[in-house]
């Protein structure tokens, strides 16, 4: 590579990180406008004569009485599904669309769209705008944002929410897996992890549980460990908990360089 070679990509990073801020930009503007929302998860290839289909129209139905937003990934099978239910009853129906290789198409039934080049920003959209998670059964993406859910509540990293679980015969194996190889054989789980999520076959009850959660008439993940001092525990305008910053454990708080921006 020649220096000008060099300089040009050095360039052409610069210019990333303001689009990556833009698209950030975007979407904090129009998602801190919607109601309190609840992301439904599943496969986009689920064709609409699947009985998990018409479950996710269902759940989506349900969530807009409640008076939640429904937010998806704003593309074909479950996501469509639950966004149909939503707009039909009236409710505010989300699609955060993704630009693939292969071309996402948006399904028709959204009233709020935002389109993403990033999956990350993406991902922290559909955390920190929602009260809860309801996944039907799916693929990598799917498996994708039930490990994120299951990843920052167990390191106290969000203040937890709801992870229901919809199907128990597409759901059954891959739990009796974590229990019997992570926590059982291999203990990189402890058996109290286990409260981070619900299964049922019950959309009803996992609508219930979502809105139990969102009035405080339910404790959600009561097994994990607790912050230290409240100012640790304190939210960030990212969604996101403070923490301890692992330079600065133990530093005096008025020193400390990691304000509650």
């Amino acid at each position: 590579m020649t220096r000008n070679e060099r300089k040009r990509t050095v360039a052409n990073e610069a210019w990333r990180a303001l689009r990556i801020m833009s698209e950030f930009v975007d979407a904090v503007d129009t998602m801190s406008r919607i109601p309190p929302a609840i992301s439904v998860f599943g496969s986009a290839r689920t064709k609409p004569d699947d009985p998990y289909y018409l479950k996710a129209v269902e759940c989506g139905a349900l969530l807009a009485a409640k008076d939640f937003a429904v937010i998806t990934g704003g593309g074909p099978g479950i996501m469509e599904a639950a966004n149909k239910g939503a707009i039909e009853a009236g409710g505010v129906s989300v699609g955060l669309n993704i630009s693939l290789p292969t071309e996402q198409a948006p399904n028709p039934y959204q009233n709020i769209e935002i389109d993403f080049r990033y999956f990350f920003i993406r991902k922290v959209m559909f955390v920190k705008y929602a009260r809860g998670f309801i996944i039907f059964p799916g693929g990598f993406g799917t498996m994708d944002e039930f490990f994120e859910a299951l990843t920052l509540m167990q390191t106290l990293k969000i203040v937890p929410f709801p992870v229901v679980l919809i199907g128990t015969k597409f759901w059954s194996g891959l739990l009796d897996w974590f229990r019997s190889t992570l926590d059982e054989s291999f203990h990189t789980i402890s058996s109290t992890d286990f409260s981070l999520f619900h299964l049922t076959d019950d959309v009803e009850e996992a609508v219930r549980i979502v809105h139990d959660a969102y009035l405080g008439q339910l404790d959600v993940a009561t097994s994990l460990p607790r912050f230290s001092t409240d100012d640790e525990a304190q939210e960030s305008g990212e969604g996101t908990r403070r923490g301890v910053m692992p330079r600065q454990r133990g530093v005096p708080e008025e020193t400390a360089i990691d304000g509650p921006i």
